[in-house]
């Protein structure tokens, strides 16, 4: 009987793969071209910054609000009807950004469809969920290679038709969320056993709360500072990676595609194969310290590259910082107990989004100060030379974090 259970257990693995890189490609077909759609209702640069600011604002400020509530529904209620909720409001999204007449509808939607969306975080439970503790670096590294290859197969397939029509990536991206829904009602099993479901308390679920809590738990601590800032490096690339190589090198969303393409690609090699040989050797501890680094030393790089082919070197070369969001994840996972895994990770969730709130600010901001320099002007890397920075700190922050844990292993063997 436990066999049976724990095999139904291990291949509930490939169905949630599945879900989320359909998800993912559905959310990567619109990143070329959302810079674009907003651009069409703007007349200038900087309005265009400004305003794609603050339709990106709408949707992380939601989200910081309703990642939280679902994760700790999904604690109540199991996963699969919360993902199921996600991906309805994914749908949702698409079509009627695809549809909206005018900036203000852009921004409405936004807000609703971060209201509804938490999948990542409740996929990532998912797994904690269906794995021992000493599987979640390893899985939450297949999870984010799922990413990845969402993130290869969305961005190119967006940009190639948004050359066709800015807003057939929506009505396509849409479709598959609907794909989605009909998958997860019809085929997605769920992976939080009666007996591990908690009471859903509202008191728990506010995001001040849950972010509290999450730095509460045990060896986590100062790890909640690492995601927050690499947290607001890695969004402030995602608000202003576009814009940025429009001002810099004239690309359009067929270029930029591919430039995403090239991440997900890397993202999908090292967390789905790399990673494994790497954690043989390295610990996750290990893992982000090097990758803080690499992520630092990358973000300097796209900032000052003067030609548009340099990017993708810079991306093949970050090998290192493709595997810090995984390590940290299992840190989090394991520091957690089994049935409080979907408020925890919804507090990263909420964590993110928070992050996800500051860096359009940021990015547009910093954006908007230089979008009158000349294309291939050093300067329109302000906001990469900022990312820089903060993954610097954050790798200051994570080294002192691991010194004093070893320390105080070190003085409690003693002890014993």
């Amino acid at each position: 009987m436990a066999e049976a259970a724990t095999r139904g257990r291990r291949a509930a693995m490939p169905f949630i793969l599945i879900t989320v890189l359909i998800d993912m490609m559905s959310i990567g077909l619109i990143i070329p071209v959302l810079p674009a759609l907003v651009g069409t209702f703007t007349g200038s640069a900087a309005d265009q910054a400004f305003w794609f600011g603050a339709v990106s604002f709408a949707f992380g400020i939601a989200n910081f609000f309703g990642s939280p509530v679902l994760g700790a529904l999904s604690d109540r209620f199991g996963r699969r009807p919360v993902l199921l909720l996600g991906f309805c409001g994914l749908a949702f999204s698409f079509f009627a950004t695809a549809l909206a007449p005018a900036l203000w509808i852009l921004v409405a939607v936004r807000l609703v469809s971060g209201a509804l969306q938490a999948n990542a975080a409740v996929a990532q439970s998912y797994v904690a969920d269906i794995s021992t503790p000493q599987e979640r670096a390893k899985r939450f590294g297949m999870l984010g290679a799922t990413f990845g290859v969402g993130f290869i197969l969305g961005p190119v397939t967006g940009g190639l038709l948004g050359d066709i029509d800015l807003h057939l990536p929506f009505y396509v991206a849409g479709g598959l969320a609907l794909l989605n829904t009909l998958y997860g009602v019809f085929v997605l099993p769920e992976s939080l056993p009666k007996a591990n479901r908690r009471p859903f308390e509202w008191r728990r679920a506010n995001p001040v709360s849950s972010l509290r809590e999450l730095r509460a738990l045990r060896g986590v601590g100062p790890l909640v500072t690492v995601m927050a800032l690499g947290g607001l490096a890695q969004f402030t690339l995602h608000s202003t990676w576009v814009l940025y190589t429009g001002m810099k090198f004239g690309w359009g969303p067929r270029e930029n595609g591919w430039s995403l393409f090239a991440v997900g690609l890397m993202s999908a090699l090292v967390q789905g194969g790399l990673m494994r040989q790497l954690l043989k050797r390295h610990t996750p501890q290990k893992l982000v310290r090097m990758g803080l680094i690499s992520s630092s030393l990358s973000y300097l790089a796209w900032g000052l590259a003067p030609e548009g082919w340099m990017m993708y070197a810079v991306i093949g070369l970050n090998l290192l910082g493709f595997t810090v969001t995984a390590a940290l994840q299992s840190m989090v996972s394991n520091a957690a107990d089994a049935t409080s895994q979907g408020r925890t990770m919804g507090s990263v969730a909420s964590l993110n989004s928070l992050m996800a709130v500051l860096a359009p600010i940021t990015g547009a901001g910093l954006l908007t100060l230089v979008s009158h320099r000349p294309q291939g002007d050093f300067l329109i890397g302000l906001p990469f030379y900022f990312c820089a920075l903060l993954q610097a700190v954050a790798a200051v922050i994570a080294f002192r974090h691991f010194r004093r844990q070893r320390s105080a292993t070190a003085a409690a063997s003693s002890a014993a």
